[in-house]
């Protein structure tokens, strides 16, 4: 008798304990694949997917989320965030508070952006002179906090007087511009290497002027075609990927021929610049929540970008709206900058006003920007093997996109950060 139960202890001891199940009940699924399911459970277990079934199919062993009529939906992806920069002086806001401090406000930022729904961001380079997005999203990821999962880029590299640099003060002043300023390929190349070194898994190029900067032109072109290169190349050795803040057409197409993966912004698009996009499979992100929201601000500390928006506004909305239908490869991102998290949502609305149809737009924001991670495999879609990234909608979004600004349930990785009945 003792025999035996020493052995069953041993069996319970080396055993692994079978995580319980759960199902998600709704009244429909949008998979992320194109599809959309009627009456859907979603089996999970060890904080992935393992069956996308019906009623029926829900084992009898599996705690039940029943959510009603809602919608699921795959766990949005924003593929442009800044947690760390603010709205009003964002050029300086990194020079008012310590990396520290940053790290907690942008936990906060991307706390906010999950609850909204955003289970995955790629930062776009931040105001920062440390790193602290990566030390935000190691916490996260060794379980200290909730957050999304982060991606990204530590900082933008620009060049001297670009629009990563600091131009509105006198020379006599030695202060650390909110990007790594850099010139030539040799700087070029050490600067990737550091980013990769500290964190990064993508290089954030600004190889043109910005809109919200104070003395550059976003119609001009400031990296060279040689650094570029240096830049794709040292980031190709190490498998990193580089995102190319863009605006002039000529930008695009340097960055595009240098092998960019992603064009950020892309305002001044051409067809030249679309025709190359498309030979090349590269993605453009064209942030268009930030214009909506500098066109209907009157923060004198974003004069020039409001009044770039005003000026350019149609005409690159034209210019995106040709890029749709010639077959550009759209991804999502939304620049966010600090505003409350539930307007980022707007970018869906955004993508309607150039020729997308709901289910393209949420693709774009789902399957899409995931493949653009090169994550495929592990989330973008409610499918079995993905990570169980979902969230729920009490209306139809397919109906009116504005119900994503309004997000009832959110799960990550399994895990129920928000349940709003």
């Amino acid at each position: 008798m003792h025999a035996r139960l020493t052995v069953l202890l041993i069996l319970v001891a080396v055993l692994p304990l079978q995580a319980q199940k759960s199902a998600i009940l709704a009244g429909a699924l949008i998979d992320g694949t194109g599809k959309v399911l009627t009456n859907p459970a979603v089996i999970i277990q060890d904080g992935k997917i393992v069956a996308v079934t019906n009623k029926a199919g829900v084992p009898k062993d599996a705690s039940v989320i029943d959510l009603g009529n809602a919608t699921l939906l795959p766990g949005l992806i924003d593929l442009h965030v800044h947690p760390n920069l603010g709205v009003r002086d964002y050029q300086v806001y990194h020079m008012k508070e310590s990396s520290a401090g940053k790290a907690l406000s942008g936990l906060k930022a991307v706390q906010d952006l999950l609850q909204a729904g955003w289970t995955s961001l790629r930062v776009a380079g931040d105001g920062d002179v440390g790193y602290a997005n990566f030390e935000i999203r190691d916490a996260i990821n060794q379980g200290l906090f909730t957050g999304p999962r982060i991606f990204g880029a530590g900082h933008y590299l620009s060049v001297t007087g670009g629009g990563g640099d600091i131009n509105f003060m006198s020379y006599e002043q030695k202060v650390i511009a909110d990007g790594l300023i850099v010139d030539g390929p040799a700087e070029v190349q050490k600067a990737v290497r550091q980013e990769i070194k500290y964190g990064s898994d993508w290089i954030k190029l600004l190889v043109t002027g910005a809109f919200m900067s104070a003395g550059d032109n976003p119609n001009n072109v400031h990296f060279s075609l040689e650094e570029l290169n240096a830049a794709v190349a040292e980031a190709a050795r190490r498998d990193v990927p580089v995102m190319a803040h863009a605006h002039a057409a000529e930008g695009i197409k340097l960055a595009v021929k240098a092998g960019a993966r992603t064009i950020e912004h892309g305002s001044f698009i051409d067809e030249e610049a679309m025709d190359l996009m498309i030979k090349h499979g590269t993605y453009l992100i064209p942030t268009l929540s930030i214009h909506a929201f500098h066109e209907n601000t009157d923060d004198p500390s974003q004069q020039k970008a409001s009044e770039l928006n005003k000026k350019i506004g149609e005409a690159m909305y034209r210019g995106f709206q040709l890029a749709v239908k010639k077959g550009v490869k759209f991804g999502m991102g939304t620049d966010f900058v600090g505003w409350p998290a539930t307007y980022s949502a707007n970018e869906f609305i955004q993508y309607q006003k150039i020729g997308f149809t709901p289910m393209q737009a949420i693709q774009c924001a789902t399957r899409v920007n995931a493949e653009i991670l090169r994550r495929e495999n592990e989330i973008g879609t409610v499918e079995a093997g993905k990570f169980a990234d979902i969230i729920a909608v009490k209306g139809d979004p397919l109906k009116d996109l504005t119900e994503l600004q309004r997000v009832k349930f959110v799960m990550i990785g399994g895990k129920v950060v928000r349940n709003e009945k």
